[in-house]
């Protein structure tokens, strides 16, 4: 643990604006992706490429999505700004989304969290990475129900590295992590498949299991699969019941993935040994 009150205001800080560039990377990721999906489709057609410069993290600068005038640099301080604008935008007064500071509160929150249990090693750097990189996934799916391979796959290859030197656990469990984490989504979305003839999930997902097993071992699998399925009955059941959502529309699964190994990442162990401890 470190006790340095410096440090963790620095670690705040550096969450909240962290948080402020992954709203960024939530709203404009896939559209940058879809754009290229599109120009592959032309090229492919033969036809005209599109003239409008494309989209993407750097440029155009931060605009309200709904005026698309630019905002000054006070319109964007984490949180501060959001309170002071009373959630709507200075121009056109159309209301600004609460996922924008909550993504910065949640970031800057898993910081403090992550510092504070593994320190400012390698081992809790990089677990910053694996947060960030989770936060982006779990906003984008829960947006667009999409699990970017340009995320994903580089979270996984991170896993394996760390683990080849045994920063989470060692290589081998990582390297069966990976697999058995592809292999159990993927065979269960062809049972469900070749049982009703419908797409229970993404392959997306497959991708996602498989990264978190690559950092935490094929151990940590079954911890992850229980808590994300709990969490996800949970909100679904209480979506279907108070906000009246229809039981028929398909729900991303990736978000409840994504809480469910930050939780095993964290306090996997603490929640096996509590479980043994109780039986």
């Amino acid at each position: 643990m470190l006790d340095t009150p410096l440090v963790y205001l620095f670690v705040i800080g550096f969450g909240l604006v962290i948080g402020s560039f992954l709203n960024v990377v939530i709203y404009r990721l896939p559209l940058q992706l879809e754009a290229g999906w599109k120009r592959d489709a032309r090229a492919i057609l033969g036809q005209e490429m599109e003239s409008k410069v494309p989209l993407n993290l750097a440029f155009p600068a931060s605009h309200c999505p709904h005026c698309q005038k630019p905002l000054k640099i006070w319109h964007n301080i984490p949180i501060l700004s959001y309170l002071w604008l009373k959630g709507r935008c200075a121009y056109c007064e159309k209301p600004i989304a609460i996922q924008y500071p909550l993504v910065e509160l949640v970031t800057a929150v898993a910081g403090v969290v992550v510092v504070n249990h593994f320190g400012l090693g390698p081992q809790g750097l990089l677990a910053l990475l694996f947060t960030i990189t989770l936060i982006a996934l779990i906003g984008i799916d829960f947006n667009t129900q999409l699990l970017p391979d340009t995320l994903t796959l580089p979270l996984l290859w991170l896993g394996l590295l760390a683990n080849s030197q045994g920063l989470f656990t060692d290589l081998p469990s990582a390297v069966y992590g990976a697999v058995g984490g592809y292999l159990v989504l993927w065979s269960i979305y062809w049972l469900f498949k070749l049982a009703t003839g419908k797409e229970g999930m993404g392959y997306g997902d497959f991708k996602l299991l498989a990264a978190l097993g690559a950092w935490m071992g094929w151990q940590q699998l079954p911890l992850i699969l229980l808590l994300s399925s709990l969490v996800g009955a949970i909100i679904g059941l209480v979506a279907i019941a108070i906000a009246g959502r229809d039981r028929h529309l398909p729900m991303a699964f990736g978000p409840y993935l994504g809480i469910a190994g930050w939780v095993a990442l964290l306090f996997g162990e603490a929640i096996a040994d509590l479980y043994l401890g109780l039986f």
